[in-house]
């Protein structure tokens, strides 16, 4: 789940002396809404979000063998900028659409798609090699390199043959690892640069896997793309963005370049501009944004998709922060609050470390006298009075929701463990 706030020290203090246990069903019955389908969309997020985080494993170290992205590629201005239409249509539709996006002069990378990965047979899915030859054209007219999403083997050969400069494997892929082999057995030997979507469901090891199996081929030239997670119900987005996952991969393969989709993400053009900023704030290197000369005639995606001007628009509205400062009163100050956080940090853990003491013996307990570990009354009262506490201190309600979950998985775990002694 997405935190919106920072936590409070004496609140933590609070509810881990009171909470004991949690029981997922009751969110339906404690979150107070109109009605029952209300409640059960909001069941549907809470629980999405936090299986998305609670279940980012405890990885062993990950090392990648990146070639830094300034080595291969022209990146002396940031953010990395790839455009394009969802799909390369026809000839006009995508020489008109590069011509008018090599003038904004910030689109290092063109993208289109050739073969379409579509839900129904009866869609578009795609021209083939035939958009080969428009691409060659639309490379001689403006000198940005292409990029094509490939799925197997006969794609990559395809591509290497047209002489195609980026691959990027979509996210119906990724999440296939036997697909992801057989790529990765078609790269060996080529220096082709390759850049990795996320899968749709939110697994970071999915992801990592995919990457390493592209690496392990002699792949170097490596970018992660961060589109979103297919969700239930992802509302206001088209995939869930779930900002937790890609800062979790950027944390275990810090070298490795990672960039945003906000086209997939949003799904709509309202949600470009946020989306986008939120990405570069959060360190993200660049963007990969689906464009097209005339979007309501698109045949893939045509929601999602900018016109040249639009996109125009919207790049020059978004702000490229640093991630450092020179400036000496700004750094002393940062690292005064950083000290303070990590202060609330190692109490937190020592109280964390001391409810579960506590949980132990109450574990032992039930355990002597046959009670089950969960007393559904019991977690009702106090899940009211800790969710009308936090609100008081002006905690966010998924936030602290998320926060007794992850806490109550541990002590049922470790309850648990007791009663199978």
């Amino acid at each position: 789940m997405e935190t919106k706030s920072k936590t409070n020290i004496f609140f933590i203090y609070n509810f881990l002396l009171l909470l004991s246990s949690l029981n997922t069903a009751t969110y339906l019955f404690l979150l107070p809404t109109n009605s029952v389908t209300a409640n059960l969309s909001i069941f549907v997020n809470i629980f999405r979000l936090y299986i998305s985080v609670l279940f980012l494993p405890c990885m062993k170290e990950f090392k990648l063998n990146i070639l830094p992205l300034n080595k291969w590629l022209d990146f002396s201005d940031r953010p990395l900028i790839i455009s394009g239409p969802c799909s390369a249509e026809s000839r006009d539709q995508l020489v008109n659409t590069a011509k008018a996006l090599a003038e904004t002069g910030i689109v290092k990378i063109f993208r289109a798609g050739l073969w379409k990965p579509r839900t129904r047979p009866d869609s578009f899915e795609g021209v083939g090699i035939r958009g080969f030859e428009w691409l060659k054209e639309m490379k001689a007219l403006t000198g940005m390199l292409t990029a094509v999403e490939v799925a197997n083997p006969e794609h990559i050969e395809q591509c290497i043959k047209h002489e195609i400069d980026i691959l990027w494997i979509g996210a119906r892929t990724t999440v296939n690892p036997f697909s992801i082999q057989e790529i990765a057995e078609a790269l060996k030997g080529t220096d082709m640069p390759v850049m990795v979507k996320n899968p749709v469901n939110p697994d970071i090891r999915l992801w990592l896997g995919a990457l390493e199996r592209i690496n392990n081929a002699g792949i170097c030239k490596l970018i992660a793309i961060h589109r979103g997670f297919y969700a239930y119900d992802s509302k206001p987005y088209r995939n869930a963005p779930i900002w937790d996952i890609p800062i979790e991969l950027m944390r275990l393969c810090p070298e490795l370049p990672l960039i945003c989709d906000p086209s997939h993400i949003s799904g709509n053009l309202q949600l470009l501009e946020s989306v986008s900023q939120k990405a570069l704030d959060l360190e993200m290197q660049g963007l990969m944004i689906e464009t097209h000369i005339n979007p309501s005639k698109a045949l893939s995606d045509n929601k999602q998709q900018l016109t040249p001007k639009g996109f125009s628009e919207l790049i020059s509205k978004l702000v490229i922060r640093n991630n450092f400062s020179d400036n000496a009163e700004f750094k002393t100050k940062l690292e005064e609050l950083r000290s303070q956080i990590d202060t609330n940090d190692a109490e937190m853990l020592r109280l964390l470390s001391k409810r579960m003491k506590i949980v132990e013996q109450i574990g032992n307990y039930k355990k002597d006298n046959n009670i089950t570990i969960l007393q559904i009354k019991r977690w009702n009262n106090i899940i009211k009075e800790s969710l009308i506490f936090g609100n008081k201190l002006g905690l966010d309600k998924e936030f602290l929701i998320k926060l007794l979950r992850v806490i109550h998985e541990e002590s049922i775990k470790k309850q648990t463990e007791i009663f199978k002694k």
